[in-house]
């Protein structure tokens, strides 16, 4: 994998990301987090699209198609678990 990969790669996932952020809204923490998550489901759709030789939408050596469908599923699932609230319960006077 050339240079140039890596970097499109990585620039296409933040893009993702980036664009996920503006549909969801949040604030800054929220928007590092939505990057992350986008990164990492890309890079890893990538090396599972690469390690099975499927070549959906593929750029060159870049596994594009797998790693945006990676990257969707990643940050769907991690949207999901951060809509988690925990609850406190009240405190008992004594």
């Amino acid at each position: 994998m050339t240079i140039q990969s890596v970097i499109f790669g990585t620039l296409v996932a933040a893009l993702i990301g980036f664009v996920f952020h503006l549909w969801k809204g949040g604030g800054l923490g929220r928007m590092i987090l939505y990057l992350l998550l986008s990164l990492i489901g890309f890079w890893i759709g990538h090396i599972l699209g690469a390690a099975f030789n499927w070549t959906f939408a593929s750029i060159g050596p870049l596994r594009l198609g797998l790693g945006i469908l990676g990257s969707m599923i990643i940050l769907g699932f991690g949207y999901w678990l951060s809509l988690v609230q925990v609850e406190t319960k009240p405190q008992r006077r004594r």
